[in-house]
């Protein structure tokens, strides 16, 4: 497992060193109406699995924007290349910035979750309880740094044979029976892939895509790219502009406003 440079070097960034200019950011109210009781009563049988490490919410949570979910491959580790799969722990190598951006997020009450598409299972490359072991061994990391992730969850089947593969809304489903406040129009999805963004705008998601290595990217990336409403290099770059834009209204209650750009 290699830990960050940056880690080593500085360990997590103290968020009142952060110096964020507002003024120049355009500001909008995330609209969307929530899904969670439509699709709460919608889950099928085939769902996805999750690994059991979850966190109770904070009840200090800003208003509007809430939740962000985090494609896993790609985004917060290296993704292996195409056709190849993370199998185990030594394999999970985590990319600059990552456990910086999701102390962040938990610095400012917003609930992480991480959802990914783990096909290598249906494929016999390796097991469901191989998976709940990375996402434990990694949350035990993140821990080691104040961090932490709120869920993982995973699909581990082949195309066709569920409703919880992405971009299909069965990851979604299962994190908000876990978390009842989860809605779509209170979150934003951060993926490298069409199938994350896709996932994100079914939904009525704020979707923000990472370019990540063009190496490794799947097919569809550039589709991707367009259809996402923000676009960043990296995890920890797009967590800092997510939270500059926040926008508090009112002197008791505050919301996450993300001010988007035109199409």
């Amino acid at each position: 497992m290699a830990f960050p440079k940056m880690l080593a070097a500085s360990g997590l960034v103290d968020m009142t060193s952060l110096s964020l200019s507002l003024t120049k950011l355009p500001w909008a109210l995330l609209a969307g109406a929530s899904l969670a009781g439509e699709l709460a009563g919608q889950r099928k049988s085939l769902c996805c699995y999750h690994s059991g490490v979850t966190n109770v919410l904070n009840p200090s949570y800003p208003g509007l924007v809430q939740t962000v979910f985090l494609d896993r491959d790609g985004v917060v580790n290296e993704k292996m290349p195409e056709g190849r799969y993370v199998t185990c722990w030594s394999e999970f190598q985590l990319l600059p910035g990552a456990v910086e951006a999701i102390g962040l997020l938990n610095r400012a009450g917003l609930r992480v979750v991480v959802i990914s598409n783990q096909r290598g299972i249906a494929l016999g490359l390796y097991t469901a309880e191989d998976v709940r072991t990375v996402h434990a061994e990694f949350q035990r990391l993140l821990e080691a740094f104040g961090a932490h992730v709120d869920g993982f969850y995973f699909c581990p089947h082949d195309k066709g044979q569920c409703n919880c593969r992405k971009p299909l809304p069965g990851l979604f489903e299962q994190a908000v029976a876990d978390f009842p406040g989860i809605t779509a129009a209170s979150s934003v999805m951060i993926g490298d892939s069409l199938s994350d963004i896709d996932f994100g705008r079914r939904l009525g998601m704020v979707t923000a895509f990472i370019d990540g290595d063009p190496e490794r990217r799947k097919p569809g990336a550039e589709a991707a790219r367009e259809l996402a409403d923000l676009r960043y290099s990296s995890l920890v770059e797009a967590v800092n502009d997510l939270l500059a834009r926040r926008h508090v209204q009112g002197q008791l209650s505050g919301t996450m406003c993300l001010g988007l750009p035109a199409k």
